[in-house]
């Protein structure tokens, strides 16, 4: 199946994520993450942040996800809207990789009363970097624009002890937006399962 996928990070507080991320999982960065696809034609975007699993396995835990959104197309933007997020994707024509995740083993989907562990995807194809702007739908949602540029971030010390939260896009969204360090753009075919 033929993948257009458009992913962006933006950088949050910390200890924000350290109060919502499961028991059995802590926080690796100060990011949430969010992965947008075309899907032969069909969009799916999910929402996710970095975690270290109590066994050290290092991967991405995902927050939500939706299959019933749509997507438009002008010259070089895809925006995709779901009932709570708008984000748009503008390549700006310079390719090449995005920051290697050599240690993610995958992405952790909630299954039960657990979570899997679904292995990462090996990905060869040239990515175009992008602009992106995005928008939280929700009542307290934040929004942020890139800056023409990736940035590093790195994991902060605890500072402030929040009050655990449940762990729900709702939450997560309502994280501000420090900075968007980065976006881009990426086609390949994916195996069907």
């Amino acid at each position: 199946m033929h993948i257009e996928q458009f992913v962006m990070a933006y950088e949050v507080e910390q200890d924000r994520l350290r109060a919502l991320v499961p028991h059995g999982f802590k926080s690796l960065r100060p990011v949430l993450r969010i992965n947008a696809e075309i899907r032969g034609g069909t969009p799916y975007v999910e929402f996710n942040t970095a975690v270290e699993a109590q066994d050290g396995t290092r991967g991405w835990i995902n927050i939500g996800a939706w299959v019933d959104g749509s997507f438009t197309r002008e010259g070089e933007t895809v925006a995709f809207e779901t009932d709570m997020l708008r984000i748009s994707f503008t390549g700006v024509g310079i390719h090449g990789g995005c920051p290697a995740e050599k240690d993610s083993a995958g992405c952790y989907y909630p299954r039960a009363l657990d979570y899997v562990l679904c292995p990462a995807e090996r990905i060869d194809s040239p990515k175009e970097f992008c602009d992106c702007t995005f928008k939280w739908l929700t009542k307290t949602g934040t929004s942020g624009q890139s800056t023409g540029k990736s940035v590093p971030v790195f994991p902060t010390e605890p500072q402030v002890l929040y009050p655990r939260q449940m762990f729900s896009v709702t939450n997560a969204a309502a994280i501000p937006c420090k900075q968007v360090v980065g976006a881009y753009k990426v086609e390949f075919e994916r195996e069907q399962q």
